[in-house]
């Protein structure tokens, strides 16, 4: 018998040909894996060898002592004398050495083409600018470290000895002084507010009921502001964000100002330094073409946050910022848009804004609204809709910018030996051996010893242990949500 080999069929050949483009496919992708990352790479040396240049900046003359920075500092006058957090063991210090504080530095964007454009100001006070800081949120990204009645906006994340709200408001009172600065905040972090802020007068703490996201915040804010100053420019900064660049973020928000006088709502967009699938977007579109505000453009559209191949093609038009959330617009121009948008939530907050000068009328006026408003964030409210309508303006800005998201963003905030993990406390309670990366809280007093594991994320309370890794950390939320249906809400 003569044996004949056997001949492909077209269903092979085509599958064949399948696991060739696949193949293909994979190659070209880990292609593009790998330019991202070295974008990235060469963003990061950049800033290093900008900061080297100034001068050193946080890391000037760094001794290697830490804070402990679940510790919530206690008021001023120095900001080197702090009080226990709720989850801090008996045996953990409560004076720190002081650091060097981040030289501020403004390197142009490479973004885009108004890259040279720089605006100054004889004077960093704005006339007529209200700062609104919304302090909302449980942090559950952060969680156990961040609570539902001690969040993250009240910790010292920073190493530096001031809280994120403390932080925030330094920031930002060259602008606008304690009497024109205001915060939005729920019943339960008032007081604790109060004592890290002592110059806030409680006539600018806007207590609200309960939570209603952003739009009902800053929302009640502005009627309130705009019942006591017709003509009032609010600028809203979320509370638990890290800014690097003061310059260059004030110089921001005066161009922004300037642009909010001509009855626009303005965002500020920043540089994106990565294609993050963790942020928004913000498309630019024409320039203003304003001179007391050089690089201000139209919003062609506001972007949800998008998958990884999406953020990287952003990055390569160097047509989109990151969007942080901030806003900048007159009073009565906020609250005309969210008429035009969602009238019946702003004729409540407009009810809630005249009665809220005269304590009686304004709790009677809150139980019967604030109940009923609607909850929803400002992006999709008013940002979103009016961007499509051709009435939202945007400053690219230079300076750096953080959510502190999550555990992976708040390790990439602190210093470290190289290859070694973060340590967010003291020190000499962590041990490693041949551990790469990662990030150790070690907040209960026990020793924490890690042997042969990379990029771990162990947050050791008094009361709970969390340890997930950074490529997760995303996720907490998840085990939070797991926590509670346990039935165990102390720990929240």
């Amino acid at each position: 018998m003569t044996s004949m080999a056997a001949t492909p069929g077209p269903a092979s050949v085509n599958d064949m040909f399948q696991t060739i483009l696949d193949m293909m496919h994979k190659s070209n992708q880990d292609v593009e894996d790998l330019k991202s990352e070295l974008a990235q790479l060469r963003l990061s040396n950049a800033s290093l060898e900008q900061q080297v240049r100034d001068g050193g900046g946080y890391f000037a003359n760094y001794s290697g002592a830490r804070t402990p920075g679940f510790m919530t500092p206690a008021a001023p006058p120095s900001p080197q004398m702090r009080a226990k957090s709720p989850f801090l063991a008996p045996g953990f210090p409560t004076t720190i050495p002081a650091f060097p504080s981040q030289q501020s530095y403004h390197s142009p964007s490479p973004l885009g083409d108004n890259m040279l454009s720089a605006y100054t100001r004889s004077s960093k006070d704005i006339p007529g600018f209200y700062v609104v800081i919304p302090a909302g949120g449980a942090g559950t990204r952060l969680w156990p470290l961040s609570r539902e009645g001690h969040p993250k906006f009240l910790l010292d994340l920073t190493l530096k000895g001031r809280s994120l709200i403390q932080a925030t408001w330094d920031r930002l009172i060259p602008l606008s002084s304690p009497a024109r600065t205001t915060v939005v905040a729920g019943p339960s972090h008032v007081k604790s507010i109060c004592e890290q802020i002592p110059d806030l007068s409680m006539d600018n703490i806007f207590c609200e009921p309960g939570p209603k996201d952003s739009m009902a915040a800053i929302g009640l804010a502005a009627a309130v502001l705009a019942e006591r100053d017709p003509d009032a420019v609010i600028g809203s900064f979320a509370a638990d964000h890290m800014i690097s660049g003061d310059d260059a973020f004030l110089s921001a928000v005066a161009e922004a100002v300037e642009v909010a006088k001509k009855g626009l709502l303005v965002t500020i967009g920043i540089a994106p330094s990565h294609p993050s699938t963790g942020f928004g977007y913000i498309r630019l579109g024409d320039k203003l073409g304003y001179s007391e505000a050089p690089n201000a453009r139209m919003v062609d559209s506001f972007k949800e946050k998008p998958d990884a191949r999406t953020a990287a093609s952003y990055i390569g038009t160097g047509k989109y910022r990151w969007n942080a959330g901030m806003f900048v617009t007159k009073a009565s121009v906020l609250l005309e848009l969210l008429h035009e948008y969602k009238p019946e939530m702003a004729e409540g907050l407009r009810k809630i804004g005249k009665a809220w000068d005269n304590v009686q009328e304004r709790e009677r006026v809150l139980a019967e609204i604030w109940p009923k408003l609607e909850k929803i964030p400002i992006d999709n409210a008013v940002a979103e809709p009016a961007a499509a309508d051709k009435k939202v303006a945007v400053v690219p800005a230079t300076f750096g910018w953080d959510d502190v998201g999550d555990f992976s963003s708040l390790a990439d905030l602190l210093p470290a030996e190289q290859n070694q993990p973060r340590i967010l406390g003291d020190n000499s309670l962590v041990l490693t051996e041949q551990v790469y990366g990662g990030i150790v809280v070690p907040g209960s007093g026990r020793l924490i010893s890690c042997l042969g594991v990379d990029d771990l994320v162990i947050v050791d309370m008094p009361d709970t242990l969390l340890i997930t890794t950074r490529a997760r950390c995303q996720e907490v939320k998840r085990v939070v949500k797991k926590v509670r249906e346990a039935g165990w809400p102390n720990l929240l």
